[in-house]
């Protein structure tokens, strides 16, 4: 089963990936955690270059491409093999974050993204994905104080607000238009809360 955790900034996805993938664990299940962009030798390089502040002129195809390139050697290096393997892959982050963001965010042209996404991944979809909701500024807040404890802080949590509201309200579109594949947990309650949630849909998918 591929799982992808998607959600804006602050969202908490990354704190919930490892205690996730313990419990799947102990429940007798091989699984794999990795991100987006990255996950690979190649995907980080192009992580580091995406993410880099100084990087301000960069146009938003250019953006969207880059993050198709280090998808396309994520997908065929790391997911499919996993998947091949019989390992659960439950990732941070994956292709809707591209819609998300260089999509909604950006206001490009959402049929020409789909395509980009559609190449790079081969198609691959995932099983199931779980969008961590939070209040934009609430999940800004988040980023912040992360940001002054010593976290990665990247160019696009640098942009307005205007842009993270538009990536949010994209996020949700997403989940009303296909909600056999999404679900969503209300990301602004207590994280004990938001694990216990995340957990209750897993198991429910995995007949647990």
């Amino acid at each position: 089963m591929f799982i992808t955790l998607e959600g804006p900034e602050g969202s908490g996805k990354t704190s919930h990936l490892q205690p996730l993938a313990e419990w799947l664990r102990a429940e007798g299940y091989a699984v794999f955690t990795t991100r987006e962009p990255g996950g690979t030798s190649i995907g980080e390089q192009i992580r580091a270059v995406l993410h880099n502040l100084q990087n301000t002129e960069m146009h938003p195809r250019t953006e969207t491409l880059l993050y198709q390139a280090a998808r396309a050697q994520f997908v065929e290096q790391v997911v499919k093999p996993r998947l091949a393997g019989g390992e659960i892959v439950i990732s941070d982050r994956y292709a809707d974050s591209t819609l998300a963001y260089q999509g909604y965010g950006h206001q490009q042209d959402l049929t020409q993204v789909r395509a980009l996404i559609h190449y790079a991944t081969g198609g691959l979809t995932p099983d199931l994905t779980i969008l961590l909701d939070v209040d934009v500024e609430v999940g800004l807040q988040r980023s912040a104080r992360r940001r002054a404890q010593g976290g990665e802080w990247n160019r696009l949590d640098a942009l307005d607000l205007a842009f993270h509201r538009r990536v949010r309200a994209g996020y949700l579109e997403m989940a009303r238009r296909e909600p056999q594949r999404w679900k969503i947990v209300d990301a602004g309650q207590e994280w004990g809360v938001v694990q216990e949630g995340l957990r209750l849909i897993i198991a429910k998918r995995l007949g647990l």
